[in-house]
C-alpha cells in the first residue's frame, strides 16, 4: 500500500458521478451494512507505511474519528474536504511523501464495529477507504468510548518507515468528544485485534504510543461534549498542548494539514493561514484559534 499519486481531478470526477446518479460517498454504510468492511477489519493485521522508489520519504499520517452519536457526521465532512487536506500537504509542500490512513472508533462494550482501520495510502484509494467506513452511530452513553483500543492498535499494530528508518515520528489525529477508558481490556484486544496483552493503563499506553507518533486530540464544535471541562482535562493530562478545540468542524482538514506543516517545520502559523487564503478557504480564523497554543510552544 502507499503507492500512486493523489489526483483532485479523479476525486472531482467521482464526486460529479455520484451527484448525477444519486450515489453516496459512503455507499457501504448507507447500504444498510451492519459489520466492519473486510478492508477495515483490524483483526490480525499490521498496517504499514513504507518507503518506495515513488515515495522515498514516507510520512505516516493517521486520522481516526469517533463515529458514535453526534460525531457520526465527521467522516462525511472529511470526505468532502479531502482535496483541501491533500492540496495543502502536497502542493504547498507541508510534507513530501504523506501516506494517510483513516479509521473509525466506537465503543467496544456495546457496538458492532468498535474499531475500523484502513491502510496508509498516497493516492485516491484513501477516498475509497473513507467510503468503506461503517457509520454505526452507537456508543454507550457513559462519556467514554474505546479510544484506548484504537491507540493500542496504532502503538502495536502499525509499522512506519519514517520512525523505523529515520527516527521520525508519524502523526496521529483522534477526532472525538468523549474520554478513553482507563485501561486496555485484554479480552477486547483478543477478540477484536487478535493479540494478547496484559493489563495496560492508559497513561502507559500513551507513553508507548507517543514514542512513535505525535498524537493530537481534536474536539470539534457541535459534538455532544464540545467544551466539556472534564473531557478536556482528561485528554490534556494525557497529551498536554496537543488537545485542540475546533470551533468549526468544516475546518478539520485544514487544521490537520497546518498541524503537520508546523510539526514538519515547513511553515509557521501565519504562513499557513496565508496558504488557506490562497486556496480560497474560509477556515483561517478557526484554525488560528485551534493552533495558537501549538504555535506558542514551538
Amino acid at each position: 500500500m502507499g503507492s500512486g499519486i493523489w489526483s483532485t481531478d479523479v476525486y472531482s470526477s467521482r464526486a460529479s458521478y455520484r451527484a448525477a446518479t444519486g450515489a453516496s460517498a459512503f455507499a457501504y454504510s448507507d447500504s444498510g451494512a451492519r459489520t466492519v468492511h473486510d478492508a477495515l477489519n483490524p483483526f490480525d493485521v499490521v498496517r504499514e507505511c513504507r518507503d518506495s522508489d515513488e515515495h522515498p520519504n514516507s510520512l505516516a499520517i493517521s486520522v481516526l474519528f469517533d463515529v458514535t452519536g453526534s460525531m457520526g457526521h465527521v467522516p462525511r465532512t472529511l470526505q468532502a474536504k479531502l482535496p483541501d487536506l491533500l492540496g495543502l500537504l502536497l502542493r504547498k509542500g507541508y510534507a513530501r511523501d504523506p501516506q494517510i490512513m483513516f479509521g473509525a472508533i466506537g465503543d467496544a462494550t456495546c457496538d458492532r464495529a468498535p474499531l475500523q482501520v484502513g491502510q496508509f495510502e498516497s493516492d485516491n484509494r484513501m477516498d475509497e477507504q473513507l467510503g468503506q467506513i461503517l457509520l454505526e452511530g452507537g456508543g454507550g452513553g457513559q462519556k467514554r468510548e474505546s479510544y484506548e483500543l484504537a491507540m493500542y492498535f496504532m502503538a502495536r499494530h502499525t509499522a512506519i518507515d519514517c520512525f523505523e528508518k529515520r527516527g521520525k515520528r508519524g502523526y496521529l489525529f483522534i477526532i472525538g468528544d468523549e474520554m478513553p477508558y482507563r485501561r486496555v481490556d485484554s479480552r477486547q484486544v483478543r477478540v477484536l485485534i487478535g493479540s494478547s496483552v496484559r493489563d495496560l493503563g492508559i497513561s502507559d499506553l500513551v507513553d508507548e504510543l507517543t514514542r512513535m507518533y505525535d498524537v493530537y486530540f481534536i474536539l470539534p464544535a457541535g459534538a455532544s461534549y464540545a467544551g466539556d471541562t472534564e473531557v478536556l482535562s482528561e485528554w490534556r493530562s494525557l497529551l498536554g498542548q496537543n488537545v485542540l478545540e475546533l470551533d468549526d468542524l468544516d475546518a478539520v482538514c485544514e487544521t490537520i494539514a497546518l498541524t503537520v506543516g508546523l510539526g514538519e517545520d515547513t511553515i509557521g502559523l501565519h504562513e499557513g493561514l496565508d496558504d488557506l487564503s490562497d486556496i480560497g478557504s474560509t477556515a483561517g480564523p478557526s484554525v488560528a484559534r485551534a493552533l495558537s497554543r501549538l504555535e506558542l510552544e514551538r
